[in-house]
């Protein structure tokens, strides 16, 4: 089989998968796609909104349509780092004897629902860190392999709400992509109604299993990359820090610190996925500029002046892709 028939299977999967998800939530289609998205570029994905949006069942619906362990683990102050990774106990074996048994976590599961994240400390948070990066827990000294594929899908309300706590940059850097959810339309609402206060309410079903996405998670990376386009994704990245020389003013004014390289490769990543979702081998500078919004309007870290004007990461990002060409200038 071809590469350009293969891309044609990643897109039916694809689509199948977003109309499965589509069956249960109404509208969302760019929170759809990017959660998508960040599960076949092997990302993980952070959903902010304000409560009652349906950010929990969103997750919930993709959980039901992929044949894959799944599990919630609801933040509050309370809980601690054991609680999510797990605990070594002292238990009793057949013999009388006692042995030491790791008792694993909710974090072991394919699909971890971390819901309402920025509701616990940061020290609970940090307890997905190495998880969400190196798909491992270390636990006193012994390191435990989680299954394939891992996805964790994060939600959180708005910082400004009451009962929340900043999530720790190196926690919001483990993210693909944010994803602002927002508010439904007049449409939206009515259909809303429509498919939650019948009895019959609707499921999505499985469409695809554990090793077809682990399969197309692989196939993502050998999408082709241009020099060219590599190249406008390092200076879109190097453009979110201050001083840099790709700067443009507001980010000069307004900016504490730009993105690590992992938004680069979260941009990179997600220009694949897009670029096979179009029926291409090769990423094209749209498909770019169509993962820059979502994967580094969290690593853009803004200052106070910001906040005394009104001015949000994503504002800034937006005015990145309008001042930086998609062909570097020859000196």
């Amino acid at each position: 089989m071809d590469m350009e028939q293969k891309a044609d299977e990643f897109r039916a999967d694809f689509n199948r998968l977003r109309a499965e998800v589509g069956k249960v939530i109404v509208g969302c289609e760019g929170t759809v796609d990017g959660v998508l998205t960040g599960l076949f570029a092997n990302g993980h994905c952070l959903l902010e909104g304000v409560p009652g949006l349906g950010k929990t069942m969103l997750v919930k619906t993709m959980s039901e349509a992929l044949a894959l362990e799944f599990s919630r683990i609801q933040f509050t102050p309370d809980l601690m780092p054991a609680d999510i990774i797990g605990t070594n106990m002292i238990v009793e074996d057949q013999g009388g004897g006692r042995e030491v048994q790791f008792r694993k976590g909710p974090i072991f599961a394919n699909i971890v629902l971390a819901d309402e994240i920025n509701r616990a400390t940061p020290k609970t948070q940090s307890a997905l860190l190495e998880a969400m990066q190196e798909h491992t827990v270390s636990v006193a000294r012994t390191t435990h392999k989680l299954g394939e594929p891992f996805f964790v899908l994060a939600t959180q309300n708005p910082i400004e709400m009451e009962g929340t706590y900043p999530l720790p940059e190196a926690q919001v850097d483990r993210f693909l992509y944010k994803l602002i959810v927002e508010y439904p339309s007049q449409d939206e609402l009515a259909a809303i109604l429509d498919r939650t206060t019948r009895r019959d309410v609707v499921s999505a079903s499985p469409v695809l299993d554990g090793a077809r996405i682990v399969e197309w998670q692989r196939f993502v990376r050998d999408v082709a990359v241009a020099p060219k386009v590599t190249d406008y994704v390092v200076r879109l990245t190097l453009a979110t820090q201050p001083k840099s020389g790709f700067s443009p003013p507001l980010v000069d004014s307004y900016v504490r610190f730009g993105s690590s390289p992992r938004g680069a490769q979260a941009m990179l990543l997600a220009g694949k996925v897009n670029a096979l979702r179009a029926g291409r081998f090769n990423v094209s500078f749209d498909d770019i500029r169509a993962a820059a919004l979502p994967a580094l309007r969290h690593r853009v870290l803004v200052n106070f002046e910001a906040e005394a004007d009104n001015i949000g990461s994503g504002q800034i990002v937006k005015q990145i892709l309008d001042s930086v060409p998609e062909a570097a200038k020859v000196v």
